[in-house]
């Protein structure tokens, strides 16, 4: 298959890090030294997948090619494409005193300038599982004009350790996306879940589908996220934190039926390294998933 032809994926890996309070997307997950993102490629790869490209911030090129990139690309192709605050199309400018990043969408676009075919998004420092990028592998390689997202359910992505953000999701019957809301405060209930942003509560079922930003998108996806890019700036390029949020941009094109997005369930285990105390688990999660044969000890030998 050609490069055209086979899907690549697209890390988005320049976030701050913040609640974590450090580079998650370098930290060692085995006894190798390697780290989560080691294992998406590694599962990407097993998919279908010919080739990575990272989008990071300029900041952490260094390091992160030094912890991460330098080891992978002896392995896989591997493409670098950077976000940044400035990064904005001709006639929009960076608010003084703006410090945040634009967001999910500016990252996913950023990086899908450096691909050629169809390709697959997803969060770097979320451990997603083999059969997820199986799904969207096959999907991709199946010649869908259709986008596709990882369905999840809420109860299995959620942290002991602190709220998280994720995109609660409707399916209609034959398995299409129909509405996403991005809830950015969740906390785990029991089995269940509620949504405390601004000081509010929203109850969650611990049932429902939830997106972790693992996308699928083809060619005819870029222009149409482009402009709901465009759309987010008319509406908010003055404002000093306000993001695009790419599970928001593809409700958008959802709703209006410019895009059609269907829902693959996972079974894989997700998880994934929010807080610092997220990580032993983590670390347990990979190392049980090895001793039953699902990874080599050593992913890149």
């Amino acid at each position: 298959m050609s490069e055209t032809q086979t899907p690549t994926l697209v890390v988005l890996a320049a976030g701050m890090g913040s609640r974590y309070g450090g580079l998650k997307q370098i930290a060692p997950v085995n006894d190798a030294g390697e780290g989560i993102l080691d294992y998406s490629v590694f599962d990407a790869v097993r998919a279908g997948f010919g080739g990575v490209v990272f989008v990071i911030r300029h900041d952490i090129d260094q390091a992160f090619r030094e912890a991460i990139g330098d080891r992978i690309a002896k392995h896989v192709p591997v493409r670098y494409a950077f976000q940044a605050l400035d990064g904005l199309p001709q006639g929009f400018a960076v608010p003084d005193g703006r410090t945040k990043p634009w967001g999910t969408l500016q990252a996913t676009l950023v990086g899908a300038a450096e691909v050629p075919g169809s390709f697959a998004v997803i969060n770097a420092d979320d451990f997603y599982g083999r059969e997820s990028y199986a799904v969207l592998g096959r999907h991709l390689l199946g010649g869908s004009e259709r986008g596709a997202m990882a369905g999840f359910r809420l109860r299995n992505t959620l942290s002991d350790f602190g709220s998280v953000s994720r995109g609660v999701c409707q399916v209609d019957a034959e398995g299409r996306l129909t509405n996403i809301v991005e809830r950015t405060s969740i906390v785990r209930e029991g089995d269940d879940a509620v949504d405390t942003a601004g000081g509010g509560r929203v109850p969650l079922p611990g049932g429902s589908v939830v997106s972790m930003n693992m996308w699928a998108f083809t060619p005819a996806a870029v222009p149409l996220l482009q402009t709901s890019f465009l759309a987010f700036l008319r509406e908010h390029a003055t404002e000093q934190k306000t993001e695009a949020y790419l599970p928001e941009a593809v409700n958008g094109l959802v709703a209006r039926g410019a895009y059609a997005v269907e829902v693959l369930p996972s079974d894989s285990p997700w998880c994934g390294m929010t807080y610092p105390e997220d990580r032993p688990l983590v670390v347990a999660q990979i190392g049980r998933l090895t001793a039953a044969g699902e990874y080599p000890a050593v992913l890149w030998p």
